[in-house]
């Protein structure tokens, strides 16, 4: 399996080619005949990253939505502006097109399920969903450790009215490798050792071979700590930590564990 980043805060230098960076995130990722955007940015920078990289998307066959905040989920309706993408499949949680807000302003998708529905095939799920035969989308994990998702970010707006948002639609990718597990993320707003954990019990596998995405770990705090100390005696491969961990984080995460760089334009092989 081959991933490229079209969009993460930071990009590659490139001597030939100068990509577009903004603080979100995108992946494609191409498994056999199955062709994966996971999550597509703020804006349409992603389409403009994909043509200076020679990926084409209209060969897209799935959008995976690691839930439904603007910063993965806007670029979407550039998507269908551009291509035909009635034959692509859109999978995401239930809940991931429902209003979300800040004190500051609205941060949720800029359009409706049922708009999406218009545009694309939909597969909504709690539970996990095999994309291909060693692609899994991770559904909605549970929150087994006591130092992560403690705190709500914003609210959501359900039937029965706003409540506080601890973003049960976010979710994530594993990937099951010759050698082990590969985990891909889009925010970890659940936490980063709450869906290896899960990830671990769906695909029955234990090695953990790489871990790309974003961790949300702003802050040194005991979290961070905790995390680390996890990701230290539970893994034991190179961690691709961006998009929302802060260089504090990085720079405690790099102390004791193999971090390395991420960018627009880079590629991974996971075999």
């Amino acid at each position: 399996m081959k991933l490229t980043v079209l969009v993460d805060n930071n990009t590659l230098i490139d001597d030939e080619i100068s990509f577009f960076g903004e603080p979100a995130l995108c992946y494609y990722i191409e498994d056999g005949d199955k062709k994966i955007l996971f999550d597509t940015g703020y804006s349409d920078i992603f389409l403009k990253n994909a043509e200076l990289k020679g990926v084409d998307l209209s060969e897209v066959t799935h959008v995976v939505l690691s839930h439904g905040h603007n910063d993965h989920a806007n670029g979407l309706a550039h998507l269908w502006e551009r291509f035909d993408t009635s034959d692509m499949t859109l999978i995401t949680h239930p809940l991931a097109f429902l209003p979300k807000a800040l004190p500051t302003g609205d941060i949720g998708a800029p359009y409706t399920e049922e708009e999406a529905a218009r545009h694309m095939k939909l597969l909504l799920s709690k539970e996990p969903v095999a994309i291909t035969e060693r692609l899994i989308y991770l559904g909605e994990i549970p929150r087994i450790n006591d130092f992560e998702n403690k705190e709500p970010l914003g609210r959501i707006r359900l039937a029965e009215g706003w409540e506080e948002d601890f973003l049960p639609d976010d979710s994530a990718l594993a990937y099951r490798g010759k050698k082990g597990l590969y985990i891909i993320t889009g925010c970890s707003h659940c936490g980063i050792c709450n869906i290896t954990e899960y990830a671990r019990k769906i695909t029955g596998v234990e090695k953990i071979c790489g871990i790309i995405g974003g961790f949300h770990l702003l802050k040194e705090d005991s979290r961070l700590e905790r995390t680390i100390d996890y990701l230290e005696e539970n893994t034991n491969c190179d961690l691709y930590p961006c998009h929302c961990v802060s260089l504090a984080a990085k720079f405690a995460m790099a102390r004791r564990l193999p971090v390395k760089e991420v960018g627009v334009g880079m590629q991974f092989i996971m075999e």
